[in-house]
């Protein structure tokens, strides 16, 4: 006799021994963790996600996994799981941190089984046991406490299931719902797009790659170039200095084999540049601190290869992790971050600044950087506190064309950091310092340095909207100035975001612009790239929206992975227009109709685009009868932007407009005084061949 079959008679129940003997324990740490989807960086089994042994509250655990808020993660257990047992906390190795908060929750075919609350850094582990019997798929969620996602280190330690007689379970890739694209292909003749106009200083260097999509080959030239100035014939960029403040109206011509398009371009030189919101990519939401010489280079080429540039996209910006970092092992970061003399040094994954520099302006591009007006970035490399000169003029040496400033560390100096580490300066202030004035104290001293070099370097304040930014970032020097925390890859990151912009919309103009933070598009994943969680319906309401803003336009995606339907997001020259529009006006909400948000953007030419946001769960379906309050009187021309497709006219105030808008999607229209005499297009031609956002039939 076996001894479970001893134990068996000893217990004296079928049931409870069939139950026992047949139960095994499955290590969710030996999973294959791969699908988990979260939003920085990589899942880790049996250690936290920087490589030390998971800790809540001071205990160890030797059994578990660590992910990063907001994340996802699904089983399949086919209904042979018992119960679903572990212990869930913040890992102690981000005590002292901004951030740290989360809420672990476990779902089973859908429906929630358990939650543990919002829990913080420090908080004692909270013990998780949950019966699963029958769930097919069990999704373990960490979402971001509502708070943002800042060092929301998160660990499931001693995550287990018991099981019916199986030794392990399949895990569950996310399902990506089918893309569908509206953006009609750009025609084979010629077409100039992008920015109408260019703000420089005098005796910067100036550079701009004239935006053409068309078939290749293509010649180039531009009437009424002021003295100075030059175009090459066979890129398109204009290239030389400007001496004299003034405003140039040039004629830009571009010729191919089937045909040729001009279009006029307003070069202003004088104090203000980024005249309209700059667009460009940024290597933080794809690489975070695995970027490399290698990965930048890689997104310039992309930019040039697929042909971004030919509709606007400019500036390849490095984020963090160029430079060397205060405490790693990774031996491409490490040794002394500056020089005898105090001049910031790169790591070894840049090496040369310059030649960097030079390649992306090689291929009509500008090159961005990255740094904190404290001692130390976000992410523990140099930043540039007390070295901000210095940094101002290697940066323009170099030839760098932007810099993003993040808060960062700067925020410790002024809570008594310094006082804790007797190696930092200290930040005094008088009493009675106001707020506003110490948020504003770093930033006017970059800024100040950045105007006296001898090129445009455009500047943008990251320090998420603290002390509203948006009413003095002008004043500092900024052009633009981020109104909001990090953006995460979800729904709920995005749309909060959106839904807080009209506070700041009164002080966008041509040179100073509201940031709402990066594009969540294509393959991103803050080291760990996957497909963005966003549904393509929510992708168009978001590239809309950030146009609708006016606001910085910064792919954050892997660029040499875009698919086709990114690509057709990033490429739709009328959207795109609303966010270059010279007039610079952010549009604003100016109805509400249920879960529908209506947003209005006047345009330098007259016209109005208007974007029917619908946040709601469920699709909306509505004949909108208030088109007066958006300012619109007469008869308009009615116009699907995606689609690039004229739909009606309508006369205002006599019918209402049928709108049909799909879950987190828009319908964005553009309406345009019609002409006397025009007639209106026969609604029957106007067909929806794909899914999506579409105005209703009358």
């Amino acid at each position: 006799m076996t001894l479970r079959s001893l134990l068996c008679a000893a217990i004296g129940s079928c049931l409870v021994c069939a139950n026992w003997l047949g139960a095994e324990t499955v290590w969710v740490d030996e999973l294959d963790l791969s699908p988990i989807v979260q939003d920085y960086g990589k899942p880790t089994s049996k250690t936290s996600l920087d490589g030390h042994k998971l800790a809540i509250a001071g205990r160890t655990y030797e059994r578990g996994f660590a992910t990063h808020a907001e994340s996802w993660f699904a089983v399949r257990l086919d209904g042979k799981g018992r119960t679903f047992s572990a212990e869930v906390g913040l890992d102690d190795e981000v005590q002292g941190r901004p951030g740290g908060t989360a809420e672990f929750v476990l779902i089973g075919d859908g429906k929630k089984l358990w939650s543990s609350g919002l829990m913080r850094v420090g908080d004692a582990a909270l013990a998780c046991r949950v019966d699963v019997a029958g769930v097919k798929l069990l999704e373990l969620v960490v979402t971001d406490g509502g708070d943002n996602n800042y060092y929301d280190h998160a660990d499931w330690a001693e995550a287990k299931v018991e099981a019916d007689g199986v030794s392990t379970f399949a895990t569950v890739a996310r399902v990506v719902p089918q893309p569908y694209i509206l953006t009609p292909p750009p025609p084979a003749k010629p077409r100039i797009n992008g920015a109408r106009v260019f703000g420089v200083r005098p005796d910067s260097p100036f550079l701009f790659a004239v935006p053409v999509t068309g078939d290749r080959p293509m010649t180039f030239a531009a009437k009424g170039l002021p003295a100075g100035l030059r175009i090459d014939s066979e890129t398109g960029r204009i290239t030389g200095r400007l001496t004299e403040p003034g405003t140039y109206i040039v004629t830009l011509v571009a010729r191919n084999a089937k045909g040729r398009s001009e279009r006029t371009l307003r070069i202003v030189c004088g104090d203000r540049i980024a005249l309209t919101p700059p667009m460009g990519w940024n290597s933080w939401n794809c690489f975070a601190g695995e970027v490399s010489v290698q990965r930048v280079k890689g997104a310039a080429a992309a930019m040039v290869k697929t042909g971004l540039i030919n509709h606007g996209w400019t500036y390849i910006n490095v984020d963090d992790f160029w430079q060397r970092h205060r405490e790693t092992a990774d031996p491409t970061l490490t040794g002394a971050p500056r020089d005898a003399d105090g001049s910031i040094l790169p790591n070894a994954r840049f090496g040369d600044m310059k030649a960097l520099a030079d390649y992306i302006h090689g291929l009509g591009l500008k090159a961005g950087l990255y740094s904190s007006p404290g001692p130390w970035t976000c992410g523990g490399c140099a930043g540039s506190y007390g070295h901000e000169q210095q940094d101002a003029e290697a940066y323009a040496a170099w030839g760098y064309d932007y810099l993003k400033y993040d808060w960062c560390s700067y925020g410790g100096l002024t809570e008594g950091l310094a006082a804790a580490d007797p190696k930092l300066p200290s930040v005094s202030w008088g009493k009675g310092t106001s707020d506003r004035e110490i948020a504003q104290a770093p930033y006017r001293t970059m800024g100040d340095h950045l105007r006296r070099q001898s090129r445009d370097i455009v500047y943008s304040l990251c320090q998420y909207g603290m002390s509203k930014v948006w009413e003095w970032g002008n004043a500092v020097g900024g052009n633009s100035w981020r109104t909001t925390g990090d953006i995460t890859g979800t729904w709920t990151s995005m749309s909060r975001i959106a839904l807080a912009q009209d506070e700041a919309s009164a002080w966008a103009k041509p040179g100073n612009w509201n940031d709402p933070d990066m594009l969540i598009l294509g393959l991103i994943g803050w080291g760990n790239p996957q497909p963005t969680r966003l549904t393509p319906d929510e992708q168009y309401l978001h590239f809309s929206l950030w146009c609708l803003f006016s606001a910085p336009l910064l792919i954050g995606c892997d660029m040499e992975k875009l698919d086709d339907f990114t690509l057709s997001l990033l490429t739709n020259d009328e959207v795109i227009a609303l966010d270059q529009d010279p007039l610079g006006q952010q549009a604003k909400c100016v109805d509400t109709v249920g879960d529908v948000r209506v947003y209005r953007k006047a345009l330098a030419d007259g016209s109005v685009a208007v974007g029917f946001c619908n946040f709601g769960s469920q699709p909306a379906e509505l004949s909108y009868d208030n088109l007066a309050r958006l300012g619109l009187s007469g008869r308009q021309q009615v116009r699907d932007l995606w689609r690039q497709q004229d739909l009606r006219t309508v006369e205002i105030g006599r019918r209402p407009l049928p709108l049909k808008i799909p879950t987190h999607g828009i319908v964005l229209l553009k309406f345009v005084r019609a002409r006397s005499g025009q007639s209106r297009p026969h609604t029957s031609s106007v067909r929806r061949s794909t899914p999506g956002a579409s105005l209703g039939h009358e």
